[in-house]
């Protein structure tokens, strides 16, 4: 069964189905000003099973942190990041979780890995806990 989601203002819709590849938490620069928090919460699914439904996201294609380029998806009205892809992931597409529909898609993302973790901030712990 296909996973749904979109972005804010809903006139870009998206869907995958599949298990995703790995679940994955970042702490990346690029993902810190996308969320404009802490880090970003991702799945990663192929590609094959990916789908724009409607819509037709705007892109803004940079270089990582990782010094490879990447390529954001997202909405030009809203300016919600989908999700990103690029090189680094073959044809993988990084879903950004929160823009998923079923509010418990959050939960079912426990992450299995953690990336650009060197540069977290101090007051997030592993796996997204605060500190004191």
């Amino acid at each position: 069964m296909a996973k749904v989601g979109g972005c804010f203002c809903g006139k870009i819709r998206i869907s995958y189905e599949g298990e995703p590849v790995k679940k994955a938490l970042c702490h990346c620069l690029d993902c810190r000003k996308i969320t404009g928090s802490t880090y970003s919460t991702n799945i990663i699914v192929p590609g094959a099973g990916f789908k724009v439904l409607s819509g037709t996201p705007k892109t803004l294609t940079k270089k990582a942190d990782s010094g490879k380029d990447i390529t954001s998806h997202f909405c030009g009205d809203c300016g919600s990041t989908l999700y990103r892809d690029g090189p680094s992931f073959g044809d993988n597409k990084v879903i950004k979780v929160g823009v998923l529909d079923d509010p418990k898609a959050l939960d079912e993302a426990k992450p299995d890995d953690e990336l650009y973790d060197l540069v977290m901030a101090q007051l997030v712990d592993f796996y997204g806990k605060t500190t004191s």
